[in-house]
């Protein structure tokens, strides 16, 4: 996640010391990936006015642009762009200008003709993300000035954030404001808002008819608006956040995602004014999302509906083209919602869909953040909106699968010291977590209290947890001062010590271990004799060659056998030990261990005598059964191997 030095700063004073940031930031353990330093004004870009446009006979794909940088010189430019007319002003990098990719402006000619220059886009200067032509600025901006200083645009710095799934609230500004403002003794300073409402009572009905897969969903009407294009400090800063700007109400919904770590929606009101409806899909069901794809849905798929059940957006990826914001809304209804994560996470990755939005709903959003989100969303629209009315009555539709807004769990005081090896009180167990948005909720006699666990930390449901906590923010480096004991020594279980003796047997007997790919392509089972019924397939494979789950190692093993046969290594013998994954009785499948000896040039008696050394090394009581030759093998060169009526594998040709 990017991360803006002057965004983050106006939740806590950071300092400008950007390495020790961006190390504290770290053993917080929000790892900083890099550092890049934007909007460095690059010396030799000035405004210039467009004075006229040549097409050359020779030359379709650029155009000669007649140019003046304030100093009365007309000077004359190639430009492939093709979105400039007379009067525009645009930057123009002079001769001899170092540009942020390397390049150094030169007078270079195409047919003979000079290019006095060159006249940049946005991206190629780093001032938006649209590279799509030039960069039209200001009508009425000074020429000849530094086209930086011309537009106020000011240095910045982005920290590249690697955040952990177990950590959804730092996927937001607010997130990560509060554990560094914890962090360095900062007090934290929560966003500007105003939750007054203005206007009269308007409500959208809502229906939810999958309350598992949606607990919450709450609207909010806003009239007076009117669609312009945003100041260009938000379209800055959503560039320098990865993100285009579209219009004032969308740049604001997207602020409010990075700022709140709150996704949202705003449809034009007249469209959903009735009503919305969240549904399943049904099997089959067709729906064309924002990007203009028509989508084909799955029962799966959870549906945001009008009332007349139309598909308006799919629920936590991404809306339709039908109920989009448009240049004549005048009335908005936004839209703020809990989704089951687990369930928008298998959405978005049936559909290979990955939205802004989807990335905070399949890790967990705060479920009781709406209120604050839909005064910020409106706070910020007054911006360019400055008649805007915030209507009464917004609708807020719960079920009982919503989680409980404050959890708590018990936490020993002993436990701290024997995890971290430090002495913790209550009293300063609270000081450290309660910055970030814990509290002590009881205090017992036998050392322990408990710990009431904020609704945006989902990943936080045990003591264990919270030990982890105060691990962040004590400090690692200051842990250890007492050496924790432990009152078992480490050692290895059972099972692991069988499968080391098994995998040093087998490989006593000569045999190498081969490591397989545990996905096979349709049909390698059928072709080892075994049937495909009871194999599970994914949903969303990289490559169809590896989309089934093996529910035996024998492929496997005989494509690593034919392998090193091609490569004219003729007697070789190899064995595995690995998972196999047949359908079971429950929702999950089974999984269990397997072991799979394979031996190229040898016969039957090669393989008896394999068996019988390894189930006399691990004391296995097992029969030969020749009655029902085991699927796959020579009739009467094999036979199945019981315990009383269990089969337990295969031995032979």
């Amino acid at each position: 996640m990017k991360i803006l030095h002057s965004w983050l700063k106006e939740f806590a004073d950071f300092g400008d010391d950007i390495d020790a940031l961006a190390e504290r930031i770290t053993e917080l353990g929000l790892a900083v990936e890099s550092v890049e330093h934007v909007g460095t004004p690059v010396k030799g870009v000035v405004t210039a006015q467009v004075l006229r446009l040549e097409k050359h006979p020779d030359a379709a794909k650029v155009t000669r642009v007649y140019v003046d940088a304030g100093d009365g010189v007309e000077r004359h430019v190639w430009c492939g762009a093709t979105n400039m007319q007379a009067g525009d002003i645009v930057p123009l990098a002079t001769l001899g200008t170092n540009m942020p990719d390397g390049r150094v402006i030169t007078q270079r000619g195409i047919l003979g003709i000079d290019s006095e220059g060159m006249l940049c886009s946005g991206t190629e200067i780093g001032l938006s993300s649209d590279g799509s032509g030039l960069l039209i600025l200001p009508k009425g901006t000074a020429l000849g000035r530094d086209v930086y200083e011309a537009l106020g645009v000011d240095s910045d710095v982005v920290f590249d954030l690697d955040v952990t799934r177990n950590r959804p609230d730092c996927t937001g500004y607010l997130g990560v404001a509060r554990d560094v403002a914890a962090g360095m003794g900062k007090s934290l300073t929560l966003p500007k808002i105003d939750q007054s409402e203005t206007g009269k009572s308007l409500s959208v009905p809502v229906a939810i008819s999958a309350p598992e897969r949606c607990s919450r969903f709450a609207v909010r009407v806003m009239s007076g608006i009117s669609i312009t294009q945003s100041p260009d400090w938000i379209a800055r800063r959503l560039a320098r956040a990865g993100m285009r700007s579209i219009n004032n109400v969308v740049d604001v919904s997207n602020l409010v995602n990075l700022e709140l770590n709150q996704p949202n929606h705003a449809y034009d009101f007249e469209a959903v004014r009735d009503g919305f409806i969240v549904r399943l899909a049904n099997e089959g069901e067709r729906f064309t999302t924002l990007d203009a794809v028509e989508r084909t849905l799955s029962a799966g798929d959870l549906l945001i509906c009008n009332a007349q059940d139309k598909p308006v957006g799919i629920a936590g990826i991404m809306g339709g083209l039908d109920s989009e914001v448009t240049d004549v809304t005048t009335s908005i209804a936004v839209e703020i919602a809990f989704f089951e994560p687990d369930a928008v996470r298998a959405t978005s990755t049936r559909h290979a869909l990955r939205t802004e939005a989807s990335l905070r709903f399949e890790r967990g959003v705060d479920p009781y953040g709406a209120d604050f989100a839909f005064a910020r969303f409106a706070e910020l629209l007054r911006i360019t909106c400055p008649n805007l009315v915030v209507h009464a009555g917004a609708t807020d539709a719960r079920t009982d699968a919503l989680p409980k807004q404050v959890r708590t769990t018990q936490v020993r005081l002993n436990t701290i010291k024997r995890v971290l090896g430090i002495d913790v009180t209550a009293k300063g167990l609270e000081d450290v977590i309660a910055p970030i948005g814990f509290t002590i909720a009881k205090s017992a006699t036998d050392g322990s209290v408990v710990v009431g666990i904020p609704s945006w930390r989902n990943d936080c449901s045990s003591e264990i947890d919270i030990v982890e906590e105060v691990a962040r923010h004590y400090g690692y480096d200051n842990l250890g001062k007492i050496v924790p004991t432990s009152p078992v020594h480490g050692r290895l279980s059972d099972v692991q010590k069988r499968r080391r003796l098994l995998r040093e047997i087998v490989v006593s007997l000569g045999a190498s271990e081969a490591m397989p790919n545990p996905f096979l392509a349709p049909g390698e089972l059928i072709k080892v004799g075994l049937s495909e019924d009871n194999a599970l397939r994914l949903a969303n494979p990289l490559v169809a060659e590896e989309s089934v789950l093996r529910t035996s190692l024998l492929p496997g093993m005989l494509k690593s056998i034919a392998y090193n046969q091609s490569h004219r290594i003729r007697d070789i013998s190899l064995f595995e030990i690995g998972h196999v994954y047949p359908q079971g009785t429950e929702i999950l499948p089974d999984e269990f261990e397997s072991l799979c000896i394979m031996v190229a040039g040898a016969d039957a008696s090669i393989a008896m005598d394999m068996w019988s050394q390894v189930s006399a090394g691990l004391g296995i009581g097992a029969q030969l059964a020749q009655d029902q030759p085991p699927t796959g093998y020579h009739a009467t060169r094999s036979a199945q191997l019981k315990r009383g009526k269990a089969v337990l594998g295969a031995v032979g040709e």
